[in-house]
């Protein structure tokens, strides 16, 4: 079964088509990174037009590459939440109008879940990893931090979550304070490794629920630093460093903790800050169960990890109504 996945939510507009689930046939992205880093961050309305100039083009991409036509699809699934409202409907309703036009059936896909499959995608002459639930989910990302423990396909339970900042929201905070630009992830995680232990410790924040995150103090502490308020700062590469290692800490014992009291049998690192090589090597280094992170390519927002979800969720039935609106405060489990 071929399943065409359509990716909005943000600032890339992604079209991958993958075959049961598994097999990755193509993965085109077109990245808006450029235009947004000029304002210092996503801005909702230049990035709903730039996804409707490109989806087209995008679209032909991805059906060459797979070698494809649309008849040859056996379904459209495409993300309706949660995102960027303007930019989750200009991939929706594309998605819908190939849907009515040629009769596929349309899937809506949450794009939380939709990181979650990337770990699971068949990627030539990479090792291939198949699910063993029940498994823990780490999801980071700009706007996400989540603790999930996903007992089957479609099963999820909500253990922790961010109550302030998101993991990746503090690195763009913190990098724009330290004057490394837009995006903030990939920026602090090259500073921060020329350092190979930084000597200032950053507080981690002690939190009412045991799994939950709060990344909102450490950013004013580095922000107090930076502005001299705490006495002379030290340079720009230990700081960076010094915020990476408390917000990976903070993750990593809080995934991991939950991973034994659950009994999970794997841990999966998804969203874009798996990318993150500290995160990456913290966790497989401090965790007592397997750990899978999709490839850092396959972390950011992609159309293949849309289509991969979207084939269990036709599965189970997942169809959804040509009037299907777009969710943008969508949660999982």
């Amino acid at each position: 079964m071929r399943v065409l996945g359509i990716e909005t939510s943000c600032d890339e507009t992604a079209i991958g088509i993958v075959e049961d689930g598994r097999r990755l046939l193509s993965n085109v992205v077109a990245s808006q990174v450029q235009m947004h880093a000029e304002y210092g961050g996503v801005v909702p309305e230049l990035a709903s037009r730039k996804h409707i100039e490109a989806l087209v083009p995008v679209l032909d991409e991805a059906l060459a590459a797979a070698g494809l036509t649309l008849m040859d699809l056996d379904a459209i699934a495409v993300t309706y939440g949660p995102g960027l409202a303007g930019a989750l409907l200009t991939g929706l309703n594309f998605a819908k109008a190939i849907a009515y036009a040629t009769g596929l059936p349309l899937v809506p896909v949450n794009h939380l879940e939709g990181h979650i499959y990337a770990a699971w995608l068949d990627i030539p002459g990479g090792v291939t990893a198949r699910p063993d639930f029940p498994a823990l989910v780490l999801i980071v990302s700009g706007g996400h931090s989540d603790v999930v423990l996903m007992e089957g396909h479609g099963r999820y339970r909500r253990l922790g979550q961010t109550v302030d900042d998101a993991a990746g929201e503090a690195f763009d905070k913190v990098a724009r304070l330290l004057g490394l630009g837009f995006p903030g992830g990939p920026a602090v995680d090259k500073l921060a490794s020329e350092v190979k232990r930084p000597s200032l410790r950053l507080p981690r924040a002690r939190l009412d629920g045991e799994y939950d995150f709060s990344f909102s103090g450490l950013k004013t502490k580095v922000q107090r630093i930076v502005r001299g308020e705490e006495g002379e700062a030290p340079d720009t590469a230990e700081l960076a460093a010094a915020f990476q290692e408390s917000v990976v800490d903070s993750l990593v014992t809080k995934a991991t903790q939950a991973a034994l009291d659950t009994g999970a049998r794997q841990i999966v690192l998804a969203g874009g800050v798996a990318a993150n090589s500290a995160l990456r090597a913290e966790l497989a280094a401090r965790s007592q169960v397997p750990v899978l992170a999709p490839p850092p390519a396959l972390c950011t927002d992609n159309g293949t990890m849309i289509a991969a979800c979207g084939y269990h969720r036709f599965q189970a039935s997942g169809i959804a109504p040509l009037d299907l609106d777009v969710d943008p405060g969508l949660k999982i489990g």
